[in-house]
């Protein structure tokens, strides 16, 4: 009888359950939610208690199938989950336990056709689609805890028809911290209404080798000019309620030989170098902008896999730099401690390695039980300290409640969210970043801008100019309409009175490419038909715009390249085209440097473009014709050869020196020498003078600051915009450090004669290295300053001493 009761009490409080989860209504209150459903508030619930009191309270309410649950990624409809809105099924799914994260849910995700979804436009859908889904969790588990949804943002939100910029190699090069925090406040506002709670960005991988697929997703080469612009992204996306997650941490840009994909990118890099290098912006952005993410690599450091490094993931992380978010591996970064680094026997113990070196969340294209099971096993058998998990879900937990997931607003929708995205104001912020992203390489003769009023018929040519993958990257907006360089020029042209003509010419790449680049072949019949109607409606035309370079099948993530020259034919059919002895503007299209010296010695314009945004045709158009004055500057070096590779700034001294033709170390002159394009360099259409240079001490201790001014001035005819910028070099140091450090930038828009004083501070931090013992220190000593518009372009030079 006692036992026919207590089964009468169960069923009715099961019924009871089942009522509560299908009147949800009743844990939704005024100030807070009953996520756990016990009808109070327990102090997790409350949004007025300390952050630290709430996730302890909550963490000791969890069972350990909910805390490892919190340790892994879910990816979105189309690439792992396979249901668009929460099903009856959901309840039999280990996620009825909770996630950490959802990833890239319902984005549209581009050339993804499995992905294609009718919830990722409207976007008021998307909203909503992403709040019915985060209130399954929130109603249908057990203590109702929020997921975290992830996605790209490198490059604009990875959405469909979100606001699209360039890729990150163009918004390196405008070197305009202002506009790339605007930009960044963008994404978060888009992000934060379509419903996701943290983005993937920004990429703070310093590039060292051009031959590396992922160079166009980098800012560029030099640490402070990295760190300086990661830091206005994170600042300008979690200004919007919404974390931003720094990548790749650590050492992931330097892979052996640029090698990508299956390929180890195992990175050849001295301790000390690792921190004053390719750790600076991490260490810096991470100080001084508090990030609430860190993804980490997939590859090894010094032997150690940087996803199972506790000097990585937590004494450099969380102790040295003081992040406080959670970290999510990169796809893969987890299960290649087994499979591909080999220093564990099983892939279970590379998950144990993982969580104890620091690791918070996993992530890869496989189901969440692939992850969950093993690590359910190493939990029920005491293989992995309890304790462990605890720290990891408290790291998740902290940064959710950062988030505001569980406070009332985390299942609000915003109403106006069709009338807040994309909007023209965005549109506008988006074409300044492309226009101001374009670098002018040489202009001979002042050939640009172009003369409207003299030119009566253009030819536009070349395998780029009708190319549009390149402007939507995996990382990226998808949908948006572009307008191909081809059909921005002839708008332009048409709408001016001048008539133009179009041929493709040549292929980005030839047969059998990428062999050809090692073993050239002739130019085969096709080839050859081609580049004749080109070079026919060429000989008709004033001026020749030959549109090459590289596409997003050349260039990207697992695209590295054994040659920095133009793919395929395009040289071949430049060089018939100059014999022609018309004006001919080349018009980059690439996402690396490219050794482009035959180019640079005989054709009298470059105009350097990189992967534009959707609106590129528009943009290029409005610099030929001079409606847009380019004025940014290369945030990577062109080298002349890959044999010079690496070949950088900033660069130990003499480390890129060369061969003396006599002398006791002479009988050199073997080697081609020096940069074809060096970091910082662009030309524009006006001219400017720098003067003045003024430092307000000239003797510091190693704790002051130190103010440098200096007067540019625009002696040209046009109004333009010049990158004036500062470096600094360490005159005798205990240890070798760099040549000099960029170590101030700005960029500054003139008039024609206007003048204007650009401020620079230096402090402590600009001016420490890593000493003999690796200590971070200031030393004593003599500084040198120099002001300039390119590493190589340094007129005015003033010193200081740091006593």
């Amino acid at each position: 009888m006692i036992k026919f009761k207590y089964t009468i009490t169960f069923l009715l409080l099961s019924c009871a359950n089942c009522v509560l989860a299908q009147n949800n209504t009743n844990i939704y209150h005024r100030n807070w939610i009953d996520f756990n459903k016990n009808g109070k508030m327990d102090p997790f619930e409350d949004p007025k208690q300390a952050i630290d009191l709430r996730v302890a309270d909550l963490l000791a309410q969890m069972n350990d199938d909910e805390k490892i649950n919190q340790t892994v990624t879910l990816y979105g409809y189309g690439r792992v989950l396979q249901d668009e809105l929460p099903t009856a099924e959901w309840k039999n799914k280990v996620w009825v336990h909770g996630l950490g994260n959802i990833d890239e849910m319902l984005n549209g995700l581009a050339y993804n056709k499995s992905a294609q979804t009718v919830y990722s436009y409207p976007f008021s859908k998307h909203a909503q689609a992403l709040n019915k889904i985060q209130k399954w969790f929130i109603e249908e588990t057990r203590l109702g805890i929020p997921v975290d949804f992830t996605n790209e943002g490198i490059h604009g939100l990875n959405h469909d028809r979100a606001t699209a910029l360039p890729a990150p190699i163009n918004i390196g090069s405008t070197w305009n911290r202002a506009l790339v925090h605007q930009s960044a406040e963008m994404i978060g506002r888009e992000a934060r209404n379509l419903g996701y709670t943290n983005v993937y960005s920004p990429i703070l991988d310093v590039s060292r080798d051009p031959r590396w697929g992922r160079v166009v997703e980098t800012y560029g080469e030099d640490p402070f000019h990295i760190a300086e612009l990661g830091k206005q992204v994170v600042l300008g996306i979690q200004s919007q309620g919404v974390a931003s997650t720094l990548k790749h941490f650590a050492v992931y840009s330097v892979p052996k030989g640029g090698r990508d994909g299956n390929a180890r990118t195992d990175p050849h890099v001295a301790f000390r170098e690792l921190h004053m290098m390719h750790l600076y912006p991490f260490r810096r952005v991470i100080k001084e902008a508090h990030p609430l993410g860190v993804m980490s690599s997939y590859n090894d450091y010094d032997g150690i896999p940087v996803s199972g490094s506790r000097y990585f993931l937590y004494d450099l992380l969380r102790k040295d730099y003081g992040f406080e978010g959670y970290v999510v591996s990169d796809s893969d970064a987890l299960e290649f401690i087994y499979n591909k680094h080999s220093v564990v026997d099983s892939y279970k113990m590379a998950i144990k390695k993982a969580l104890e070196a620091g690791l918070n969340v996993r992530t890869t294209f496989t189901e969440p039980d692939v992850y969950l099971n093993p690590l359910r096993e190493l939990v029920q058998n005491k293989e992995i300290d309890i304790t462990v998990i605890d720290d990891r879900v408290r790291e998740i937990l902290k940064t959710k409640f950062k988030l505001g997931l569980f406070d009332p607003k985390v299942v609000q929708v915003n109403k106006s969210v069709d009338k807040e995205m994309h909007t023209a104001e965005d549109e506008k912020i988006s074409l300044e970043m492309n226009r101001e992203s374009i670098v002018l390489l040489k202009n001979e003769n002042k050939l640009l801008p172009l003369d409207k009023t003299k030119i009566k018929s253009l030819f536009i040519t070349g395998p780029m100019a009708e190319e549009k993958r390149y402007t939507t990257s995996r990382y990226g907006p998808s949908n948006n309409d572009v307008t191909t360089i081809r059909k921005g020029i002839e708008d332009y042209a048409l709408a001016n009175g001048i008539s133009s003509q179009y041929a493709k010419g040549v292929n980005t790449i030839d047969k059998g490419w990428p062999e050809t680049e090692i073993i050239p072949t002739e130019i085969d019949d096709d080839e050859r038909k081609d580049m004749k109607a080109g070079l026919s409606l060429a000989a008709q035309s004033d001026v020749i715009i030959a549109v090459m370079g590289e596409s997003d099948r050349e260039v990207g993530e697992s695209r590295s390249r054994t040659s920095l020259d133009l793919p395929g034919k395009q040289r071949n059919y430049l060089m018939e085209l100059q014999k022609l002895g018309k004006p001919i503007v080349l018009v980059l299209v690439n996402g690396r440097p490219l050794t482009i010296n035959w180019e640079n010695k005989y054709l009298p314009a470059i105009l350097e473009t990189w992967f534009l945004g959707p609106q590129s045709g528009r943009i290029v158009a409005e610099t030929l014709f001079g409606d847009n004055n380019p004025g940014g500057k290369l945030s990577i070096s062109f080298p002349k050869s890959i044999g010079q590779i690496e070949m950088n700034f900033p660069t130990k001294p003499a480390a890129q020196a060369g061969q003396p033709g006599v002398g006791p170390n002479g009988w050199g002159n073997s080697r081609v020498e020096g940069f074809l394009y060096p970091f910082g360099y662009g030309l524009s259409y006006t001219s400017f003078e720098l003067s003045n240079l003024v430092v307000d001490k000239k003797n510091i201790t190693s704790t002051d600051s130190l103010t440098v001014r200096v007067d540019v001035k625009n002696t040209g005819d046009r109004i333009g915009d010049e990158v004036v910028q500062l470096y600094i070099k360490d005159v005798v140091s205990s240890v070798t450090t760099y040549e000099m450090d960029l170590r101030g930038f700005e960029r500054v828009r003139l008039n024609p004669n206007e003048v204007k004083t650009i401020t620079f501070k230096i402090r402590p931090q600009d001016l420490i290295l890593l000493d003999e013992h690796m200590n971070w220190t200031v030393e004593p000593g003599d500084f040198e300053i120099f002001i300039g518009n390119s590493s190589q372009n340094l007129p005015l030079k003033t010193k200081f001493s740091v006593q």
